[in-house]
């Protein structure tokens, strides 16, 4: 939310100067999100900034004409959120992410860094990951060519997390993905500790190797709210989100946590760290 009021700044806006601000945070907890969606809908704004699919999905219930922009949702398309990139053609548009042909570069990189993965679990909780079928489909695809077997691991609360991923020390070989989704970045450092627990390779998005995980290669998410700004300041100048064209992350980082690395027993790869954009020693 800094990122995103700095990035207004830019533009004349100045909170509780000219321009009023309402917050809600649903944390990843799925029962909040119409509640919360509702309730700003009542507040008749001007235009709404949101992040992740479940919220998008509870805004579009609420209402059909209120603008709403929103920074981090994985084929926006397939979603029923908008049209077509380039002319979204409703109420909604915003900044995409969630690429999930990215999981293919995941599962490369997992394999480069920990190559004695033989299968990864995905944890991730259907009720937040809207976009999982899309992202499980294109891991279970891509897992053969890198000699990985894939396994579904539903959570929905910090209990299950814990439990689901030690199920996975059963059998030898195992790494860990995790997904990018509200619920698993609010529930992160569980999720992190656990693995660490149980001594399995993590990659998640860029907090992850930043908290103890092992690696990522993903998108600067903050950098996706700063861009946001643009987009209200035009919606509130009058422009219409159904002419304003989706936008895709242009810049994706590698960080590798050699701490963790050399907790998991693993020799990262020298061409794997000459290309890493941030090394945590």
């Amino acid at each position: 939310m800094t990122a995103f009021l700095q990035g207004l700044s830019h533009f004349g806006w100045v909170e509780d100067k000219n321009i009023r601000i309402d917050y809600r945070f649903a944390a990843g907890e799925p029962a909040l999100f119409k509640t919360y969606a509702a309730e700003l809908v009542g507040l008749s704004p001007d235009a709404i900034l949101t992040g992740g699919s479940p919220a998008v999905a509870a805004l579009q219930q609420q209402t059909r004409t209120i603008p709403i922009v929103f920074a981090g949702v994985g084929d926006p398309i397939s979603q029923g959120f908008v049209q077509s990139l380039a002319r979204p053609g409703g109420n909604i548009t915003g900044f995409g992410a969630n690429d999930p042909t990215l999981m293919g570069k995941w599962l490369q990189l997992l394999k480069e860094v920990a190559p004695r993965v033989t299968r990864v679990a995905v944890i991730f909780n259907p009720e937040t990951a809207l976009f999982a079928p899309l992202f499980n489909h294109e891991i279970e695809a891509d897992a053969p060519s890198f000699g990985m077997t894939v396994s579904l691991a539903t959570v929905h609360d910090d209990a299950g997390i814990e439990e689901a991923i030690a199920a996975q020390t059963r059998e030898p070989g195992c790494g860990l993905i995790s997904l990018p989704d509200g619920f698993n970045n609010a529930h992160r450092d569980v999720i992190i500790a656990a693995a660490s627990r149980h001594s399995l390779p993590l990659i998640g998005t860029l907090q992850y190797p930043r908290a103890g995980g092992l690696l990522s290669y993903w998108f600067d998410g903050v950098e996706l709210f700063a861009q946001a700004a643009s987009y209200i300041d035009r919606i509130l100048k009058g422009a219409n989100p159904a002419d304003l064209p989706v936008q895709q992350p242009t810049k994706y980082s590698l960080i590798i946590n050699l701490k963790t690395a050399k907790a998991l027993g693993l020799t990262v790869p020298l061409r794997v760290l000459q290309v890493a954009d941030e090394v945590i020693e």
